[in-house]
């Protein structure tokens, strides 16, 4: 038996929990963008997809377990289950292994068609329900937290499997500018910050952290770009700036908005898979909304196609 009368252990303090968030971040991309890289196109392209159904599958189970702790009702198996049926179904999608052609449109048609016949199975599932009264709620947040987590998360394999650019860089230069936002946020918030952003969401956040984030990601953006200039040539210090304020403003709101879930549902973490740190969202938060901006401008500014 434990014993009472030990001393709990204190807190971790903030700069602990972003040193260990940003290596967990850092351990875990590291395997992605390496697989990603091989010569080996197996490694690359199904290690990956591995990966991408694991965030999804464990971001949508932390979303659902908050919903729960909101007091909330959800179908969570049938939108964890919707959910890894979204990533690989856009997968082979990307891949032209489904359909007649890997095109963009041709992907958001699937992506349309699924959402579709998603909602018309979960009214399917509440008919069937014997104890749920709350249909309308049950619906509505399970299919939140699908359009949440692998549906925003679906934009990262698009941008890796762009055609006729080498997604991959687009990829590393996406996660690296994100993160950099999220890094000169805590430098400079814990540096000078002074006047609270929202504190009734985030305690934490401050206009001058904002500010840090910003110059941080704008000045990695235009020093990435300049150093992969070969592989994205569609990419001037013109697109760098752009893209770093929009990129890092946005890193910041997803922070934002994951944080008013945790607060509505009275729960410091989303998770526990890193124990100490938190969950697979509080990872991914600031890059599930980066990643359709990064997907759009790539498609609709540096090449537009149909």
């Amino acid at each position: 038996m434990p014993d009472m009368n030990a001393p709990l252990k204190p807190p971790l303090s903030k700069r602990q929990v972003f040193v260990r968030r940003l290596f967990s971040f850092v351990v875990l991309w590291t395997i992605i963008l390496s697989a990603l890289f091989s010569h080996n196109e197996l490694i690359s392209d199904y290690v990956f997809l591995t990966i991408m159904v694991l965030l999804a599958g464990a971001g949508l189970a932390e979303f659902y377990g908050i919903v729960d702790k909101r007091g909330l009702v959800s179908f969570k198996y049938c939108g964890i289950f919707g959910g890894v049926l979204l990533m690989v179904g856009t997968f082979y999608h990307l891949h032209g292994k489904l359909g007649l052609t890997n095109s963009p449109a041709r992907v958001n048609d699937f992506e349309t068609s699924f959402l579709i016949l998603f909602v018309l199975g979960l009214c399917v599932r509440q008919f069937v329900s014997r104890r749920n009264t709350a249909g309308i709620l049950a619906i509505s947040t399970t299919l939140f937290g699908l359009m949440y987590v692998p549906w925003l998360l679906n934009f990262i394999q698009k941008i890796n499997f762009f055609q006729n650019v080498e997604g991959h860089f687009y990829l590393l230069y996406f996660v690296l500018i994100t993160k950099f936002s999220d890094t000169g946020a805590y430098v400079v918030g814990s540096l000078i910050g002074r006047h609270k952003m929202i504190p009734r969401i985030s305690p934490g956040k401050t206009w001058e952290g904002f500010g840090g984030a910003i110059v941080v990601s704008t000045l990695a953006s235009v020093i990435f770009v300049h150093l992969a200039h070969d592989h994205m040539p569609a990419m001037n210090t013109m697109h760098a700036i752009i893209l770093g304020v929009i990129l890092s403003a946005c890193a910041v709101i997803g922070d934002l908005i994951e944080s008013l879930f945790k607060r509505e549902a009275g729960v410091k973490d989303s998770g526990h898979f890193f124990p100490g740190i938190g969950g697979i969202l509080d990872l991914l938060d600031s890059l599930l909304f980066n990643a359709p901006i990064m997907y759009l401008y790539l498609r609709h500014v540096l090449h537009t196609q149909p």
